[in-house]
C-alpha cells in the first residue's frame, strides 16, 4: 500500500516529467514545423504561446484523467499530478520563446534546439541514473525520438507549404 505522501510525491514527480517531455517534444516540433512551412516569426511566437496554453491544459486534463483512472491514486495525488503537469508544460513551453526575442528567426531556431536537447539530455541523465541504467542509451533514445519528431514536423511544415504554396 502506498502512503499519502509517496502518492503526492508521484502526483507530483509524473506531472514534472510528463510536462518536460512534453513541452520539450510538442514545442520544438511545432516550431520546426512552423519554421519550415511559413518562416514566420509571429506564426513560430504564435504557435507556442497557443501550446503553453492549450496543450499544457489538454495534457493536464489527460494527465487528470489518467490518475484517475489508477486504482492506487488519491484524489490528491491526482490533483498534484494535474497541476504539476499544467505547470511544468506551461513553464518549458514559455522558455522557447526567449530565443525568439533576443535572436533572428533562423538562429532562434537553432537555440530552441539545443535548448530542447540539454532539457532533454538532463531528464534522461537523471531518469536513468533513477533507474540504476547507463545513461548513454536511455539518452541516446530520447533524443533519438525527438530527433524523429523534428524530421517529421519538418517534412510537414515543408509538405504544408508547397500544398498551399504559402
Amino acid at each position: 500500500m502506498v502512503d499519502q505522501s509517496q502518492a503526492r510525491l508521484r502526483g507530483m514527480l509524473t506531472g514534472v516529467f510528463f510536462g518536460t517531455g512534453s513541452g520539450v517534444i510538442t514545442t520544438l516540433g511545432l516550431i520546426v514545423g512552423l519554421f519550415a512551412g511559413t518562416e514566420s516569426l509571429a506564426a513560430v511566437m504564435g504557435g507556442i504561446l497557443v501550446i503553453a496554453v492549450s496543450d499544457s491544459m489538454s495534457d493536464a486534463f489527460g494527465i487528470h484523467l489518467s490518475e484517475e483512472a489508477r486504482p492506487d491514486s488519491t484524489s490528491r495525488s491526482v490533483w498534484m499530478a494535474t497541476i504539476a503537469t499544467f505547470l511544468t508544460k506551461f513553464f518549458m513551453a514559455s522558455t522557447f520563446v526567449l530565443p525568439l526575442l533576443l535572436l533572428p528567426l533562423q538562429q532562434a531556431v537553432i537555440a530552441c534546439l539545443i535548448w530542447g536537447a540539454v532539457v532533454l539530455t538532463v531528464l534522461s541523465v537523471f531518469i536513468a541514473r533513477q533507474q540504476g541504467q547507463p545513461a548513454l542509451p536511455v539518452v541516446a533514445e530520447h533524443l533519438g525520438i525527438a530527433s524523429l519528431v523534428m524530421v517529421l514536423s519538418w517534412l510537414v511544415g515543408m509538405g504544408v507549404n508547397r500544398w498551399l504554396g504559402v
